[in-house]
């Protein structure tokens, strides 16, 4: 076992399991991204899915929100993608400049075409290799994220064989093929269990399942064919890490667009935190979970283009929304509502961290 320098600023692990802060911890999804400058000149001279496997500029590329924003930002996020399990599954993926795959599972029996044994450690040691090393090079200053994509998201890309507005290909495969789809998606989240486990024993220090096509099922469907596969990676990943002798860490579901599940979801998921979008209310969202687990979220992305003003006045409406009768943060970790996007002034994500930190600050 690696040796990491000891963690400076717990604040994301408290919230994370459910206690009260002096103030929001505050991170962004896709904060390593292409609104950084310093993003874009590493990715001039690189393929994305190569800076993906070369774990020397994974790391480079997770700590440059790190450093342009240090005693801001309370998270790191290793940089990596959700595709990375259908690759590890055998199929092959673009980035040009959107997700595509060449040959998309098309009927069931295409599924036979995957690995149906995958050794992670073989397929993806390469983020096992990025996340150690971004632990020791993050020296304590903040804790790192490690994640995944939830089933029902990846094998959506896998089947329409990109992103989707109608999803026609992989709804079909749900109403036509039930168990079979049922069948994939399992195998898939069995993926995931080992995957969120290695990626413990590199050295993540709390894990996100992403599911961002959520949204795109009925309250049925997303009970059918998504919740069981969630439910299954969270028992998983802590049967796993019990077995191992390993501590739990927290973990977070970000279910966007399926508000109409978090009662469920806060009852028996398995989650430490669900991710919020921005299309609920901060007061509506916690007193459907009442306090069974922490909140995440849930500023619009857009705001960032609105300028301080427009920044500073959603942040404190924000905060407000997520403090308790007493004036008080407790399992908030303050976030936006999805990714990040390519256009943003770093200048205004600074804006909106300081924001963050006033706002959301414990009366004293």
């Amino acid at each position: 076992m690696v040796e990491f320098p000891p963690l400076r600023n717990d604040l994301l692990l408290r919230a994370a399991r459910g206690e009260k802060t002096e103030r929001a911890p505050v991170w962004i999804m896709r904060q390593a991204g292409r609104y950084l400058p310093e993003f874009r000149a590493l990715r001039a001279d690189h393929e994305f899915f190569e800076i993906c496997r070369t774990p020397e500029l994974a790391t480079e590329i997770t700590l440059q929100p790190i450093r342009r924003y240090s005693g801001l930002i309370d998270a790191s996020i290793i940089f990596s993608d959700i595709l990375v399990i259908p690759q590890a599954m055998g199929m092959e993926v673009l980035m040009n400049p959107g997700p595509s795959f060449p040959d998309p599972l098309n009927v069931p029996a295409d599924v036979s075409k995957l690995r149906q044994n995958v050794d992670v450690e073989k397929e993806l040691g390469y983020v096992f290799k990025a996340i150690t090393q971004t632990r020791i090079g993050l020296k304590g200053e903040v804790p790192l994220i490690g994640f995944c994509g939830a089933p029902w998201t990846l094998f959506a890309y896998m089947i329409e064989g990109g992103g989707s507005k109608t999803f026609t290909k992989a709804k079909t495969w749900l109403f036509k093929y039930p168990e079979e789809s049922k069948a994939l998606l399992l195998q898939i989240a069995d993926v995931c269990v080992d995957f969120l486990v290695g990626q413990v024993k590199a050295g993540a220090q709390l894990l996100q399942v992403f599911d961002s096509w959520a949204g795109e099922l009925s309250p049925l469907d997303f009970s059918l064919f998504s919740l069981p596969t969630l439910k299954h990676i969270s028992k998983g990943v802590r049967e796993k890490l019990s077995n191992q002798s390993i501590p739990e860490i927290p973990m977070t579901l970000f279910a966007k667009g399926a508000n109409y599940a978090l009662g469920e979801l806060a009852k028996d998921s398995g989650y430490d935190v669900l991710g919020l979008d921005w299309c609920i209310e901060p007061s509506v969202a916690r007193k459907i979970v009442d306090g069974k687990v922490a909140l995440q979220g849930n500023m619009d992305p857009n705001v960032l283009y609105g300028g301080r003003e427009a920044i500073e006045s959603a942040v404190k409406r924000m905060c407000e929304e997520f403090k308790d009768g007493s004036g008080e943060v407790g399992a908030w970790i303050a976030n936006l509502g999805h990714g990040i996007t390519p256009g943003v002034d770093p200048e205004d994500v600074r804006w909106f961290f300081e924001c963050i930190h006033k706002y959301s600050a414990r009366k004293q």
